[in-house]
C-alpha cells in the first residue's frame, strides 16, 4: 500500500536509522536492473529490518548493505543510503557473495 509521496513503506534498520522504499525508486530497480525481485516487497522489508549481516560499502561510507540468507550460498541484498538519521533504498539484489566491507552488524 502506497503512502505518502508515493512512499511504499519504511524500515528501521538495527542501526538506527530509517529506510523509506519509494515506488518510483523500487520500480526502476525491478524494470531495469534486477526484475528477479519483483514482488518482494516483504522480503526487503525484512531483510533491512532483521538482516543477517550489514555492511558499510567500501566505495560509499553513506551506503550500507544488508543481506539476509535465501538458502545456502544465495543472499537477498537490500542496500540503503543513510543521510542525517534517515535513509532511502538504492537498489536489492539476489546474490552469491556478501560483499567486501566493514562488517557493521550481525545477527
Amino acid at each position: 500500500m502506497m503512502g505518502a509521496e508515493g512512499k511504499l513503506f519504511e524500515a528501521s534498520t538495527p542501526l538506527g536509522f530509517t529506510v523509506s522504499v519509494m515506488a518510483e525508486q523500487l520500480k526502476k530497480i525491478v524494470t531495469f536492473k534486477h526484475p528477479i525481485i519483483s514482488g518482494r516487497e516483504r522480503d526487503i522489508r525484512k531483510t533491512l529490518e532483521n538482516p543477517e549481516e550489514g555492511r558499510r560499502s567500501r566505495k560509499d561510507p553513506s551506503a550500507y548493505l544488508f543481506y539476509r540468507a535465501e538458502r545456502p550460498k544465495r543472499w537477498l541484498c537490500a542496500v540503503a543510503k543513510k543521510l542525517e538519521e534517515e535513509g532511502f533504498l538504492i537498489t536489492a539484489y539476489v546474490t552469491d557473495a556478501i560483499k567486501i566491507g566493514e562488517s557493521v552488524w550481525r545477527s
